[in-house]
């Protein structure tokens, strides 16, 4: 492999870990002085957290909610630009039309927005005596798929509770996808229990690098996220891994192993979308 073919084989990814705290002006100067932090180190693709900008909650959404082109997306645009980075900027509470979504933007190195993701599956759970959550008392749902592309891979998006449906990261691996982006703040109930099986099961089903960004932990929040962002390779084996605090990790993409895996266990080409069908009364 020449010199050039290798180079735009590899990249290097940053994930933030970010301590989010009830004013929203600290969050965009503490987000943007990180992605400059991780251009700094050789990161040519950035990942924000899921609500970068504001606490996680219910009651929060409405109160930092914005219009896409706003204050927040304005920020990501222009630390995109400075940096010369493909920056996914995690998720804000969008408003737009009446309705609040739990949106992601990404940009360009020209500042320029790629997409705009918003969450499908909402994140609505209720186990007793531990944990429960409703994002749809507040928020609607998106209904898209969401791919841009690099000079390296296409890479496709989905939003915490979106993590937990395989067939969505299947149809972003139909689409050509080699990177997968989860920006999300799994809690203290689920974040043991699913956050690292979960995004190592997408990455093996699909033979494709999987990145998550959640905030940092702060236990003095009304919703306490896990952190532990990561990043997966597609053998399944976690090659990046955050503790609690605000940190940034970094994490090598080397699409040739992809392609070298795939080789080697060839299950994309021979997935059949009518295998699975179970005829009546067959033991």
């Amino acid at each position: 492999m020449s010199t050039l073919a290798k180079a735009m084989s590899t990249f290097r990814l940053a994930v933030i870990q970010l301590h989010v705290s009830s004013v929203k002006a600290d969050n965009l100067s503490r987000a943007r002085g990180l992605v400059k932090e991780a251009a700094g180190r050789g990161s040519q693709l950035v990942l924000l957290p899921e609500c970068f900008n504001s606490p996680y909650g219910t009651s929060f959404f409405p109160a930092y909610a914005e219009r896409i082109p706003g204050e927040s997306t304005q920020l990501l645009a222009e630390a995109a630009k400075e940096n010369k980075v493909y920056l996914v900027g995690g998720s804000i509470p969008e408003e737009d039309e009446g309705k609040l979504y739990n949106t992601c933007t990404v940009f360009g190195p020209d500042g320029q927005l790629l997409l705009k993701h918003r969450k499908i599956h909402l994140f609505d759970i209720d186990v007793p005596g531990k944990i429960r959550f409703q994002e749809s008392e507040v928020l609607s749902p998106g209904n898209r798929l969401s791919v841009f592309e690099t000079p390296f891979c296409k890479v496709g998006v989905g939003i915490c509770y979106d993590l937990r449906f395989a067939e969505l990261a299947q149809l972003y691996s139909k689409k050509g996808c080699q990177l997968l982006v989860y920006p999300g703040a799994f809690n203290m109930t689920t974040g043991p229990a699913h956050w690292e099986l979960l995004q190592r099961g997408r990455a093996l089903d699909n033979q494709l690098y999987v990145a998550t960004a959640s905030p940092a932990r702060d236990e003095t929040a009304s919703y306490i996220a896990w952190g532990h962002s990561t990043v997966v390779n597609p053998w399944g084996e976690v090659i990046s891994k955050a503790g609690a605090e605000e940190t940034v990790i970094y994490a090598d993409i080397d699409l040739q192993y992809l392609a070298e895996i795939r080789q080697q266990i060839p299950i994309t080409a021979q997935r059949r979308d009518d295998i699975y069908i179970v005829k009546e009364g067959l033991n």
